[in-house]
């Protein structure tokens, strides 16, 4: 198969634009999405002391329940509530208070606040990856950023179609860098164009779901599309409060009915996750039990049960979900891989890397195929991207680090620290990364890329001692213990230190031995030691 070279030309140009200006934040998305992945053992992470007790009981559950009921008449409407088990052992319930403002309440805090318990850490990884930690547009940008990216997918799938297989096998090292990134970010791009295309596609549905229904619902709900969602979605048909008092069964005998029922539609297995409850001591309230069944694409499923009888009114189970909830049970499970064995998270991780890889060097193609060869004067637009690509990309690296060493740091009793976990967390993560922007623009950007990658390795090397220190959980104690989770966090943040060192490495190599008109370079006056427009001196 032959393109027309102007076809060709197209197509690279689409390919080329879409990159770039989804880019920045689709490195952003697959760095933080590789330790999303992971987002229960962070949460053990973090706060391994509570993630080491033992597992509050169903009794625990009921206790909470009853106080969160009683104490808020709000969550009567509308509760939920996290089952206490081995991935989160404390039970927490969760509701809109007249202001339409979320509670949390556990039974240290059946008074309820604002902030959830635990999980400060694992949120704001998940909130960079869906929204950049935009609030509410970021989602929404997120989704349209995901139809740029299945645009420049099918853009490079078209130009390397023609040489698709001299293309996957090609990586040839040597003197010219930039045939090697290329070779590089080809081999990346077709070896796992498969699960880039999955994520595309499924990253579009799950951030633009409600853009979309907005946008259809004149021609199709007719203005009414809201009122269909709960529908659509939950599994208990929706109905008022009868206005009758009743009183509700236990919570653990529901649940055995749930499991039950599960058992019965063919799951070998049903582990109560978490629960919806309306209409709460009303006769006509509904329980949505919600539980995990492995070895299903999509392994939650709901059993929809009457409060009071326990009779099974409606269920969605794996295997037996209707279309609207067999949709977003696969999206959801494919995007995050929740699915599978242990090794399933792992690949995810690797792709995760692999996609950020992807990105940064597609801008670093860029930058070079716009450079002058032989000319020591070059254009600005090369040297603001390469700018943009370093305080932006490794930036994001530093500050995800930051956030890990401060989440422990602030939780260490010597340190004395009495604000809020969130905002320190918070705040030390966006300053760190704003901190890393503003050194870039400041910096040559061979200089900028090699001090940031040395920070980069620095924080990350810190990861593991901050948590030994705070909490005792040394690494090598986590592995003799058998937890092996918190031996998987902290032995990857040294591992990733040793990628950020190996790679500033590699840029001071570069900067001294590779092309001096290169933006790579150690310090050429075409780069900005002595560029007067960017207002750098001669002498550093």
């Amino acid at each position: 198969m032959k393109l027309r070279s102007g076809t060709l030309r197209t197509f690279t140009a689409v390919h080329t634009w879409t990159g770039l200006v989804a880019g920045f934040a689709l490195f952003v998305a697959f760095y933080a999405g590789a330790l999303t992945v992971f987002h229960h053992d962070l949460q053990a992470w973090e706060s391994p002391r509570t993630m080491a007790s033992a597992p509050q009981t169903l009794d625990d559950a009921q206790r909470l329940l009853d106080e969160t009921l009683a104490r808020h008449p709000a969550a009567r409407v509308h509760v939920g509530m996290v089952f206490p088990g081995a991935e989160y052992p404390v039970a927490t319930s969760y509701w809109q208070d007249e202001a339409g403002v979320w509670q949390f309440a556990t039974l240290d805090d059946p008074a309820g606040s604002e902030k959830p318990f635990g999980g400060v850490l694992s949120e704001l990884v998940n909130l960079l990856h869906y929204s950049l930690g935009i609030p509410v547009a970021g989602t929404w940008l997120m989704g349209a950023v995901s139809l740029l990216y299945g645009l420049a997918l099918l853009s490079g799938v078209v130009i390397h179609l023609p040489k698709l297989v001299g293309d996957l096998f090609a990586l040839r090292p040597g003197r010219n860098l930039k045939r090697f990134w290329q070779d590089a970010h080809n081999v990346v791009g077709v070896l796992s164009l498969p699960m880039h295309t999955m994520f595309a596609v499924t990253g579009a549905l799950l951030c633009l779901m409600f853009v979309t229904l907005a946008a259809i619902d004149p021609l199709v709900h007719r203005g009414e599309a809201m009122q269909a969602v709960p529908a659509a979605m939950d599994t208990a048909p929706q109905r008022g409060a009868a206005g009758a008092p009743a009183s509700p069964a236990p919570l653990a005998r529901l649940a055995d009915v749930a499991v039950a029922t599960a058992r019965a539609q063919g799951l070998e297995a049903f582990e109560p996750a978490y629960l919806k409850l309306a209409h709460a001591g009303d006769a006509h309230a509904t329980i949505e039990i919600t539980g995990e069944s492995p070895g299903a694409l999509g392994p939650l499923g709901t059993v929809a049960l009457n409060a009071h009888t326990g009779e099974v009114i409606a269920t969605q189970l794996p295997g037996r979900r209707d279309a609207n909830h067999a949709t977003l049970a696969a999206a959801y499970a494919l995007h995050f891989g929740e699915f599978g064995n242990a090794a399933v998270p792992g690949l995810y991780f690797l792709l995760g890397l692999g996609g950020a890889f992807l990105f940064y060097s597609g801008n670093l193609l860029w930058i070079e195929s716009r450079r002058k060869r032989r000319q020591a004067q070059q254009g600005r637009a090369p040297l603001v991207m390469a700018k943009a690509t370093v305080g932006v990309c490794i930036g994001v690296c530093v500050a995800i680090s930051v956030a890990f060493v401060t989440t422990q740091l602030a939780q260490w009793p010597w340190l004395g620290y009495a604000g809020e976990l969130d905002a320190a967390v918070r705040g030390a993560c966006f300053a760190s990364w704003g901190a890393c922007v503003a050194w870039a623009a400041l910096r040559p950007p061979a200089r900028a890329a090699r001090e940031l990658l040395g920070l980069a390795a620095l924080v990350t090397a810190l990861v593991p001692l901050a948590h030994g220190a705070a909490t005792g959980a040394w690494f090598w104690r986590a592995a003799a213990a058998g937890h092996w989770n918190l031996f998987a966090i902290d032995a990857g943040a040294l591992a990733l230190a040793v990628g950020f060192a190996w790679l500033a490495r590699l840029t001071w190599r570069r900067a001294g031995t590779g092309d001096p008109h290169s933006v790579w370079a150690g310090g050429g006056r075409e780069w900005g030691m002595g560029n007067r427009e960017w207002g750098i001196g001669n002498r550093e």
